[in-house]
């Protein structure tokens, strides 16, 4: 495959939100017990999706945060992660120098890289904070060759209360930025646009996320959210939600 040549000095390139999910600030929101037991939840569910393609190329845009470019290199997938600014890289140094992950700088609405260039493309932490979000998930459809992993917050799950408690999960989190919330059906018709159709989705808590971090116990969280997946109320009701969107001509895979 063959990459840009600037890979991660590129400074005309427009800075995303992914600058600040790939900073120290924003991972120490899961710092502790019970951060890394949600960030163990978000990657038990991609990876076991993407256990059901043979193993290939993993685009990861928006993945400066390095929550997910570690598990699915060690799974033996060539990593490449895209960022929109230098800084994004910092966190997945490590992975970088070993050689673990490739990393390039770009304009995460313009991907510079032919159509279906990548086996699986994922996208995580970015829809809700990207306002050309229709845009967004065009190119991760173009450059994708089979599959399309992403997460949102959902309004319907207990997020629609989000904007009446919006001050209280502030202060909680500390550093909360505002968001939006998805319908499943207008996300779900931006990928048929595409050309994809929706093969998983799923609610990774059906607790809010600001709740247990208020309560910050791992193992009243972990037995909550085991309930309420055994009665089915996190597949349909939980929130973020992660989803997997397929080619059309990899539909019967």
């Amino acid at each position: 495959m063959n990459l840009p040549a600037d890979l991660g000095l590129n400074p005309s390139v427009p800075p995303m939100a992914d600058v600040e999910t790939a900073s120290d600030d924003y991972a120490a929101r899961f710092a502790g017990p019970t951060g890394s037991w949600m960030l163990e939840v978000q990657e038990r569910i991609i990876l076991e999706r993407l256990r059901a393609w043979p193993v290939g190329t993993v685009l990861d845009v928006g993945g400066g945060h390095g929550q997910l470019a570690a598990p699915i290199a060690r799974m033996g997938w060539a990593v490449t992660v895209l960022g929109s600014a230098p800084s994004c890289r910092r966190r997945i140094e490590g992975l970088i120098q070993e050689g673990r992950c490739t990393f390039v700088v770009a304009n995460l609405l313009d991907i510079p890289f032919p159509a279906q260039s990548f086996d699986v493309a994922v996208c995580i932490r970015l829809l809700p904070h990207c306002e050309c979000w229709p845009r967004l998930i065009e190119e991760l459809c173009r450059v994708a060759r089979r599959a399309v992993l992403v997460d949102y917050p959902t309004s319907q799950s207990l997020n629609a209360l989000g904007p009446v408690f919006f001050r209280a999960k502030r202060r909680i989190e500390g550093n909360t930025r505002t968001w939006r919330s998805f319908r499943h059906d207008e996300i779900e018709r931006a990928f048929r646009t595409q050309g994809y159709e929706v093969r998983f989705r799923t609610g990774q808590f059906f607790f809010p996320m600001a709740l247990h971090r208020w309560w910050n116990l791992r193992s009243v969280s972990a037995a909550l959210e085991g309930f309420a997946a055994r009665m089915g109320l996190t597949a349909r009701w939980g929130s973020p939600v992660i989803l997997e969107a397929v080619r059309r001509t990899q539909a019967g895979h």
